[in-house]
């Protein structure tokens, strides 16, 4: 379970968000029944989009939010070098590659990442409460059928759910 942020403070806007480069399920997360997670993939490719929705919080706040999905670890990390490079690995682990994908309104957007890339993994099967957690943060800003088209041919769920078990998961 995750602990939360320091600053327990709400966001303080949100909106959906396209990020050019594509999503794809990898490696076994013990918490989400040892199946795959997300990740998207470290080359830029603005017709296989990853959906999203982007939080306006403060920089400690989402270094919090990096620190927690990289086991609670420390480190120093500085964003402005991040924002010159356009990505930084701070650490070789599953989320240890903080990226920056451009501005709006004059603040910096950053997500985080694999240092690896799409090629250099196996691809896996993400568990139905994954796909729903995903879904429910989807579907303020798509359709279910955008949501089920979006899915269904990324890496690690094509071939791995047939049409109606993806279209149950989505329809939940």
């Amino acid at each position: 379970m995750e602990t939360g942020c320091r600053d327990s403070s709400l966001p303080i806007g949100e909106s959906a968000f396209t990020i050019p480069y594509p999503l794809y399920f990898a490696k076994k997360a013990a918490g989400w029944g040892s199946q795959g997670v997300a990740f998207i993939s470290l080359n830029q490719d603005s017709s296989n989009i990853t959906y999203s929705k982007k939080y306006l919080v403060t920089t400690e706040q989402f270094l919090d939010i990096v620190s927690q999905e990289n086991g609670g670890i420390g480190f120093d990390i500085d964003l402005n070098e991040v924002i010159e490079k356009g990505s930084s690995i701070f650490r070789s682990s599953w989320y240890g590659n903080i990226v920056y994908l451009g501005e709006d309104k004059g603040y910096p957007i950053f997500t985080f990442t694999a240092p690896w890339n799409l090629d250099e993994v196996e691809c896996k099967k993400p568990s139905h409460a994954y796909l729903t957690t995903i879904i429910k943060g989807l579907r303020s800003d798509y359709s279910n059928e955008e949501i089920y088209d979006y899915l269904r041919n990324k890496p690690g769920i094509k071939g791995n759910y047939s049409d109606e078990e993806l279209a149950s998961v989505v329809l939940k």
